[in-house]
């Protein structure tokens, strides 16, 4: 536990280097014996960090010659969610990527009439939400529990309630990230919400769970700049 919570100083404190520092995609970090030399913290707890920073893709490993700048997060992010707190929003990913897929995948073969109805009501308040300039996160947040309770099996909500927190500030951020940039950014949002519910009204399980998939990956990317 106390080296998880160091990691996620390190993390943090990585972030907080790209930031001041003015790091560009491409730039090289400081060697791991360098950066726990900073943090005044075992390269072990750096490394662990620095394989978190890769995997939320903010960083990447070049085999040989050390850890390099792949994305940096929005300066947006920090009206949601303290700098503490973007290792486990965006960890939540990981989670994500595998809860959600697989139950995008279960609704399609499992989902009753009832169960698409309500999916299909929770796409048309999303749409609303999303295409004008009202709070559009307890939409999204609402549709993706439907699509879980099509699954059938209550321990998926279980497990998707336990990442709430986290998840709506990741949901809060990206709406407002997106609504910052050209219209075709929320026009893609709402397409990628759209594919998913299409797979599941044509019980196609795997395009469902692909379909998922994409839509977290884009979400992930529209929190950089």
């Amino acid at each position: 536990m106390r080296e998880g919570r160091l990691a996620d100083r390190a993390y943090t404190g990585i972030v907080e280097m790209i930031n001041a520092d003015g790091l560009a995609v491409g730039d090289r970090l400081p060697s791991e014996a360098r950066l726990a030399e900073i943090f005044g913290m075992s390269r072990t707890v750096v490394r662990e960090a620095l394989v978190r920073l890769a995997a939320d893709d903010i960083t990447e490993a070049r085999r040989g010659a050390g850890s390099f700048v792949k994305n940096r997060p929005s300066e947006r992010l920090g009206a949601y969610m303290q700098p503490s707190e973007l290792p486990s929003s965006l960890g939540t990913y990981e989670v994500r990527f595998v809860l959600e897929a697989e139950a995008a995948r279960l609704a399609a073969a499992r989902r009753s009439g009832d169960d698409m109805a309500r999916i299909e009501a929770a796409l048309q308040e999303l749409r609303r939400a999303l295409l004008s300039n009202a709070p559009a996160h307890a939409q999204d947040m609402e549709l993706h529990r439907r699509v879980i309770q099509a699954t059938a099996n209550p321990a998926f909500l279980v497990a998707f309630d336990a990442l709430e927190a986290d998840v709506d500030r990741i949901m809060r951020a990206g709406v407002d990230i997106s609504r910052s940039r050209p219209p075709e950014f929320i026009r893609e949002m709402m397409r990628e919400h759209e594919m998913i519910v299409e797979a599941i009204r044509a019980q196609d399980a795997d395009g469902a769970a692909l379909a998922m998939r994409w839509h977290l990956s884009q979400g992930r990317k529209r929190l950089m700049p």
